[in-house]
């Protein structure tokens, strides 16, 4: 009966006629008076986890969250949607949070959100166990424990000032970021069961993951910010003179974009936070100090434009778009010369060898993600503990159809220039003897008589410059240490001189246009961030992008049809339900062609999603009719290895499939004698220990026969 009660909140109040994944259950076991951990993925819903249950439960529940814009933005999408709320942090003065304690004491709110430091304060918490909490809400949980990428002491306190309270409440802990040691933490800490655990995965569906190496990454980031200059996105750069210097060279383009870094004034880092939260700004560059309390749900894009430390920074950052659930990308512009400034802030944070060890280690992990050759979704989720983890489609290495052109012989001129030039000098000096520069400095070094100088002359300096920076990012060449780094010929790079090793180079990644204009979703926009600027929001908390669009495909007239667009909610429906049914009917008749245009686009996306519930099917039956895997994707236009997948789907299902077609037993015995030596975690260590005319693919299918017999055997013991 009380669950059915949560359904009905959840439409009143948010617009939505079930819970998504995870929600149910936790909701569930807080109904039931249990302590709950929640691990979901960023934009997976957490918050309505506890949100929902304090609507039901009398008293007010506490919000525990360590950032301060963050606990600002939810309260006002809790009052928009119409869920009185409040908090109390640094920001108020004592006569205000006087002030809403008493109204808190008065039941004038269903939530309270504080900061962990504000339960510190004897005054406050002896204020606190006066109060009624039926429920604590301990957000951003990862930082209890030591292991987290974030951790901070004062989350320690938590767990012991809570059993101190009369009301004995239920614990919820929530994160997006949380490996098997951080979730076991948490659990002690909030002395939560492990059977009242609840996982969702640490997969994002909507998001689209990409690695850019050896390329010009200002002259990427321009194109894409072009392309893209009506959405929303963030560039985290890894120094705030990075920033100042990336914030400088946009504005020169005639970009509005905002900054953000640890080296501002507090006033000034408000000012920028604001401006993008108001969509003033679509752009923001910014060091990670920016960005974790920022609920901003139409974030289409994160580009990193240097190495993150590690991959729950990463994830966690990277997650921050998409969070409404439209498809979005997550970039890393790698550079290998970024390790060493990753090394160097590492260094400077830790006394602790224990702590350094494993920092280092963890950023080592993130240089295998940039150049992993496999699904870059599948090495996070593997990351955080999901061993399960399947190719997403969907990323840059899936969706890889890039020829490769042997560029050994380039290799070969810069390599032996470098060594000509007694591998003292830098990228741009390299360059430019490459290219026969006139350069006084090259021609005081004498440069000019050496049998390279000029060899490359037909190329750009730019471009011999990325190559340059291929060759790094693939490992050829070394990065030396220092304000000024030399670059010298790596091992891997002596091979291919001594004409022992090939090297192909793929062409550039592309950049993307993330969102088709829509003329009418551009109008809703712009209504909307009007909206918002009366009410003092930002425009996500009036309506998200998600139902902007869904706006735009079902083309509301009355209040009973827009009623039914996803993410309206009563409160939302009285206060705004009028004016953009009133918009959309005025755009509909200035654009007669509108409904005929979005009704063949619904036929068209139903027609799509019935051959999507059986497209491994159809590969499937092209399989059995004799086609192979790069006919079957060059037929259905996808990549091979969407092919490859779905074949091992219909094999799991119970399709008859002839293995020994691709593999033989001698292959399969190579493969598995492979795997003893090294294990199964990765491909490329098994690729390296078989004949080369063992595939990638081959290795799949081994290591899917070793599963499949593996539960073979215990299914009969």
């Amino acid at each position: 009966m009380l669950f059915e009660k949560a359904l009905s909140q959840l439409k009143t109040y948010f617009g939505y006629d079930s819970f998504r994944q995870g929600q149910e259950q936790t909701i569930r076991h807080i109904l039931e008076g249990h302590n709950t951990a929640c691990i979901m993925p960023t934009g997976g819903g957490k918050s309505i986890c506890y949100q929902i249950p304090s609507l039901l439960l009398e008293g007010t529940t506490i919000v525990i969250s360590p950032l301060i814009s963050l606990m600002k933005d939810q309260v006002d999408a809790l009052n928009e949607a119409g869920i009185s709320a409040t908090y109390i942090n640094s920001s108020l003065t004592s006569s205000e949070v006087e002030e809403r304690l008493e109204e808190v004491s008065l039941g004038v709110y269903k939530l309270l959100y504080i900061a962990p430091e504000r339960l510190e304060s004897p005054f406050f918490f002896e204020q606190l166990k006066s109060l009624p909490i039926p429920l604590i809400a301990v957000d951003e949980a990862h930082c209890i424990s030591q292991w987290g990428h974030d951790f901070r002491p004062s989350y320690l306190r938590i767990s012991s000032l809570i059993s101190e309270l009369p009301s004995k409440p239920i614990v919820v802990g929530l994160t997006a970021t949380a490996t098997p040691q951080v979730r076991e933490d948490i659990c002690t800490a909030l002395q939560i069961q492990e059977q009242n655990t609840v996982m969702t995965g640490f997969e994002r569906s909507n998001l689209s993951f990409t690695v850019v190496k050896g390329q010009d990454r200002l002259s990427y980031i321009d194109e894409y910010v072009k392309k893209n200059e009506q959405e929303a996105g963030i560039i985290y750069a890894a120094t705030r003179q990075e920033v100042d210097s990336l914030h400088e060279h946009l504005q020169s383009l005639g970009i509005q974009v905002g900054k953000y870094h640890a080296g501002m004034s507090a006033s000034s880092r408000d000012h920028e936070q604001n401006r993008f939260l108001q969509d003033d700004v679509t752009l923001m560059v910014a060091t990670s100090a920016f960005g974790m309390g920022i609920d901003k749900s139409n974030i289409r894009f994160v580009i990193h434009y240097q190495l993150p430390k590690n991959m729950e920074s990463y994830y966690q950052e990277a997650g921050r778009a998409g969070r409404d659930g439209l498809p979005s990308e997550c970039i890393v512009l790698y550079s290998a010369q970024d390790i060493r400034i990753q090394r160097f802030l590492i260094e400077q944070s830790t006394n602790h060898s224990g702590k350094l060890v494993q920092d280092l280690e963890k950023l080592q992990q993130m240089v295998n993600y940039c150049h992993t050759e496999e699904c870059l979704q599948a090495y996070i989720l593997h990351y955080f503990g999901e061993e399960e983890a399947h190719a997403c489609g969907r990323c840059s290495n899936c969706t890889d159809t890039r020829t490769a052109v042997d560029v050994t012989v380039d290799t070969q001129k810069v390599l032996s220039c470098m060594i000509r030039m007694g591998e003292r000098f830098g990228k741009t000096m390299i360059a430019q003897v490459l290219t026969g520069s006139k350069n006084k400095k090259i021609l005081d070094f004498r440069f000019d008589q050496l049998s390279t100088y000029g060899v490359m002359s037909k190329q750009s300096l730019k471009e011999v410059s990325e190559f340059i920076e291929f060759l790094i990012s693939e490992q050829y060449i070394l990065v030396g240490q220092g304000s000024f780094p030399t670059l010298s010929v790596a091992a891997k790079g002596k091979g291919v001189l001594l004409g022992e090793e090939k090297v192909m180079r793929k062409e550039q990644i592309q950049v993307n246009q993330l969102v088709q204009d829509d003329e009418l979703f551009m109008h809703l926009r712009a209504l909307r961030k009007e909206i918002a600027e009366l009410e003092n929001v930002p425009p996500f908390v009036i309506f998200s992008d998600d139902t902007l669009r869904d706006m735009c495909a079902k083309l509301p007239e009355t209040v009973s049809e827009f009623e039914n667009v996803k993410g309206v909610g009563s409160q939302k429906l009285d206060k705004y339900g009028d004016r953009f049914i009133k918009a959309i009917v005025s755009f509909c008749a200035e654009h007669p062609d509108r409904e005929r245009q979005i009704i063949e686009v619904q036929r068209e996306k139903k027609a799509k999603s019935a051959s999507k519930q059986g497209s491994h099917l159809e590969s499937y039956q092209m399989w059995r009719e004799g086609s192979s895997i790069q006919e079957i994707a060059a037929k259905r236009e996808l990549s091979t290895q969407t092919v490859e997948n779905h074949l091992f789907k219909c094999a799991e299902e119970g399709y008859e499939i002839d293995w020994h077609t691709i593999l033989t037993t001698k292959q399969q015995e190579l493969v598995n004698e492979a795997v003893e030596l090294v294990g199964d975690d990765k491909l490329k260590p098994i690729k390296e220990a078989v004949p080369e005319e063992v595939t990638y693919f081959m290795i799949k299918v081994a290591l899917f026969l070793r599963r499949m017999n593996k539960e073979e055997r215990l299914r009969h013991k």
